[in-house]
Formats: C-alpha cells, structure tokens, sequence
C-alpha cells in the first residue's frame, strides 16, 4: 500500500493518511486481514509524530475499516472492504472523483488548488446543507455585504449568499478557496473576467448595477443652477457618475469631478452647493464643512439581472 503524504496540500496528515487507507480498502488495494505497519514504524516513514499515525488509526478503527489484534498488530478488517464496496455505484462515483481532478488540472489548477475546492465545498455543505451557495464579490466591505443582502432578500432561502472584497480574495487563500467553492460567483460586469482571473474554476457572472430609488429622488431634488463636487475612489467610476446625475439632476450649474486626495476634495468643496459621494467614500465626508448638502451615489443590484441571471439559473439548476 502506498503511504505517501502531500505536505502542500491543504488537509492535515491525518485525514490524507485515513483517506489512504480508506480508499486503498474500498478500491481492493489492501485486502481483508492484510497488516498495516505498526505506529511506530509508519509514523518515522512518514516523518512524522505517533500520534498523528495513531489518531488515524482509531478514526479507522470507529469505521469498522480496521482492527488490532493483541500481540499481532493492526490489519485491514475481514469485514472492511464490504460495506464500501457493497454500496451501488461507489466504481462510478470513483471515476467521478478522477475525473473531477482531471478537470481542475486541465484548468490550470494545482493539485493543492483541487483539494482546497474541495475540502472548503465540503465544508460548505457540512455547515449549509443542500442549499446553493452565492458569493458577491465586490470593492468595499460595507457596501459589498449591502449588495449581497439585497440579493438575498430577492432570491429568497433557495441560496445563501455571502459578500467578500478584491482584497480579501486577492490577500487571503482560505477566503479565496471557499469563495472558489460557491455555486455561483457574482460581480459587476466589467470585473467579471478580473474576478474569474483570481478565482479559477469558479462560475463567475457578471451583472449590472443601477442607482438607488432614494439616490435618484435626492438628485432629482436638487435646485435647478447649483454647483456640485462628485467624488469617488475609482476614477474610473466618475463617469458613471456624472452621466448618472446629468441624467437624474436637472438645470446643474457647475460639475467638478475629482478622486483626488483628501486636501484636493476640501479645496473643491470650498465653492459648492453640494457633494454627491460614491459609495464606499464615507471617509471623504470628514474633509468637508459641516453644512454643505451631501448625497450618496448608490448603487443597488439591477432587479432585472438578479432576477434573470441568478434566480432563474439557481431555478433551473433546481
């Protein structure tokens, strides 16, 4: 029987040396009566501590996969391969893990990378059931689990929905793997394809995201003539903006635009009637006189695409 471990992999020695043994007995590698090494012996072929080979042994032995016998050692169980290989199906479901592997390698991915998806899937089940899982990955932590709670509340209990940030996938693996491992992973449009780029295998879509109703009445508010400052984080979300509150806001008089450090935002909002801040840019309110109107710029998740590209999937999907 072969014993070898993987050190990179992302699952401790002792569940890799149980699953071993395990899939050696429910494959026919290791035969009923055939003897395991001895704790002591196993343990120093592996490099590793006793107790690690002995913990394993006993989550075999509560399986009925093992048993020892006083003054003989440890054997395969007569009774061991039985259960395993009686279950109909369990050959398919065999090729089915291969070819599981397979595809993920074909992919790019690592064997450590495979067995991280699948360990944070099964964890994922183990803690939420049969439900789907829904990931929403977006810029700021506040704002992103806003999007994922609005989703939430639209899809209903068919799915759990879970919000992480481009930093926290790009920063930490154990995010990045069990967001991996969701259903379906959810962004805005022009960041789909960053985001597959970061989270390979995942099934990443793209949807639109449109102003707020409250946004759109503040704006819609505003006096006719007056002098606005719109501030966001990522210049490239100014347009955006400006095109939404040319759009909502009517009769403006002058638009300055700015993603500019805190002094620059100051100096503009100096010679305004009103600040319009993208969400995600709270902190730019501190910079800022007292009495000067501010609204936010938010966005909410487009119904029709939550609709149409989540809950009819996760529908069709059953």
């Amino acid at each position: 029987m072969d014993f070898t471990i993987d050190r990179s992999l992302p699952i401790s020695i002792r569940q890799q040396l149980k699953g071993l043994i395990e899939y050696a007995i429910a494959c026919g590698d290791a035969a009923p009566g055939e003897p395991l090494p001895s704790v002591r012996d196993l343990a120093s072929a592996l490099g590793v501590a006793p107790m690690t080979v002995s913990q394993a042994y006993s989550d075999l032995k509560g399986l009925g996969l093992i048993e020892t016998r006083a003054g003989s050692g440890t054997f395969i169980a007569e009774s061991g391969g039985e259960p395993l290989h009686a279950q109909e199906g369990f050959a398919a479901l065999h090729g089915q893990i291969d070819a599981l592997i397979d595809k993920g390698l074909s992919l790019g991915l690592r064997t450590s990378d495979v067995a991280s998806l699948i360990h944070a899937r099964l964890a994922s089940r183990a803690r939420l059931g049969r439900r789907k899982s829904i990931a929403v990955v977006g810029l700021f932590g506040p704002t992103t689990a806003r999007y994922a709670r609005l989703i939430a509340e639209q899809i209903g209990p068919t799915a759990t929905v879970e919000p992480a940030t481009m930093n926290q996938i790009q920063q930490d693996s154990a995010s990045r793997s069990r967001i991996a491992s969701s259903d379906l992973v959810v962004t805005f449009v022009n960041r789909r394809r960053e985001v597959a780029s970061l989270l390979p295998g995942a099934r990443v879509v793209g949807i639109r995201f449109v102003p707020a109703e409250e946004t759109r009445r503040a704006l819609a508010a505003i006096e006719s003539g007056a002098r606005l400052l719109l501030v966001a984080r990522v210049p490239e979300f100014l347009p955006i903006m400006k095109s939404g509150v040319t759009r909502f806001a009517t009769s403006l008089g002058l638009l300055n635009l700015t993603a500019g450090s805190a002094a620059d935002i100051a100096s503009l909002a100096a010679d305004v009637d009103a600040l319009v801040y993208a969400s995600g840019t709270e902190d730019v309110l501190a910079t800022i006189p007292q009495m000067l109107p501010t609204i936010e710029y938010r966005h909410i998740p487009d119904p029709v695409d939550v609709q149409r590209r989540i809950a009819s999937l996760l529908d069709h999907e059953g």
